[in-house]
């Protein structure tokens, strides 16, 4: 296809999809003379791909071209696959953290629940919170955080069944970054609206629900 399909096809402008040229986060067309180039599916799924990855993610190219090249041999690496998804998580969930962090509790969390113990940024990025909230003198308890860690596990597992379904590498990324991004979003007000329900529940004023009133057999 020429560039106004692929500009049709894609949802992206002209005038973008030459500055990702030059730029490189889009290949170049096979040349079909100085001028004109030929497109194919490949390019179309690299403009959708960056298109969510900055509208809907929220990211600045810099952060695109990070994951982008990241992808090089996922289809035939199962390590970098790894890579891919650390550098998704680093970029999306902004992890990046001045040094490694260890923790007690952060260590004992990933024993009790047979997590790899292995350094991740995520664990780092765990353990420096941690350390915040000791030192503002409300830590967490190793039953409280168990609770979360198991919560969160179920949750990580659920999100990364859905990201593996994806049959490309464009989609693997996209559908992982906007879990990251959305999902994470919503069960933050999902545990938002438990604490306000719980706060209702003890403190809300007036008489208590009669047993046959709503939501009561």
């Amino acid at each position: 296809m020429r560039l106004a399909q692929l500009s049709e096809e894609s949802g992206t402008s002209p005038a973008s999809i030459k500055f990702y040229l030059r730029t490189g986060l889009l290949q170049p067309g096979v040349a079909i003379n100085p001028t004109r180039a030929d497109y194919g599916d490949g390019h179309v799924r690299r403009l959708r791909l960056i298109h969510g990855l900055r509208s809907t993610v929220g990211l600045g190219l810099e952060d695109v071209r990070r994951i982008v090249e990241a992808s090089a041999g996922v289809e035939t690496s199962r390590s970098r696959r790894l890579a891919l998804l650390a550098t998704v998580q680093s970029v999306v969930l902004r992890l990046d953290g001045d040094a490694d962090a260890a923790s007690p509790a952060g260590d004992a969390l990933v024993q009790a629940l047979a997590w790899p113990d292995e350094g991740s940024e995520a664990r780092s990025a765990v353990n420096r919170h941690l350390a915040v909230m000791d030192a503002a003198g409300v830590g967490v308890g190793a039953d409280v955080l168990e609770a979360y860690g198991r919560a969160a596990d179920a949750i990580a597992a659920a999100q990364l069944a859905a990201t593996d379904l994806r049959d490309t590498v464009e989609d693997f990324i996209l559908t992982a970054a906007i879990g990251m991004h959305l999902h994470n979003q919503l069960i933050l007000k999902i545990v938002a609206l438990a604490q306000a329900s719980q706060s209702i529940r003890r403190y809300g004023t007036g008489t208590a629900p009669d047993a046959t009133g709503p939501g009561r057999p």
